[in-house]
């Protein structure tokens, strides 16, 4: 597992596979200019001047990083099978680590717990993810659906407005 470093400059914490977006963002733009007007993989061009092609998996991820980067994400590229801590893999969900060790209680998450502390697979915290990204579409979906079934979106807004002060239980003009 990767230990914790600091950066000195603005005190980010990161671990040693994560890596800042640059702070002269100058490069970064052109390569991505570069990537967007190129559909294809290129090859990369060693200091001595030999050429490799770049395989079509490569550069799909360079295209990936280079997006994120332009947008000033962070990024950690790791194996899906690689362990996170139990912190690690809240911090990716973005929920709590109490919450996240509810979820492993419940079974929702797969884990490991070799000694005292819990292991969880990358690849099952985001195979959990997009789970539930799939369950809150189908739900919205449903709710979408419904609403066209009751006519809701051929309600002008201000009577939807006068409906909502009303359930709401506030007066009405």
């Amino acid at each position: 597992m990767a230990t914790m470093n600091t950066d000195v400059q603005d005190g980010t914490r990161y671990d040693e596979h994560t890596v800042l977006p640059p702070r002269d963002m100058a490069e970064m733009m052109r390569l991505a200019s570069f990537l967007k007007q190129h559909n294809e993989p290129a090859g990369l061009v060693g200091p001595d001047g030999e050429q490799v092609p770049l395989p079509l998996e490569v550069y799909e991820v360079l295209v990936q990083v280079v997006a994120a980067m332009k947008a000033g994400k962070a990024i950690a590229v790791a194996p899906l099978e690689q362990r996170l801590t139990t912190q690690q893999a809240a911090d990716l969900l973005g929920i709590s680590r109490p919450t996240l060790v509810k979820l492993l209680d419940e079974h929702e998450i797969p884990y490991e717990q070799p000694g005292r502390h819990r292991r969880v697979r990358l690849s099952d915290v985001l195979a959990y993810r997009d789970r539930r990204r799939q369950e809150r579409r189908a739900r919205l979906d449903d709710m979408t659906r419904q609403a066209v079934e009751d006519g809701l979106y051929d309600v002008p807004s201000e009577a939807y407005a006068q409906a909502l002060r009303k359930a709401r239980g506030k007066p009405t003009d």
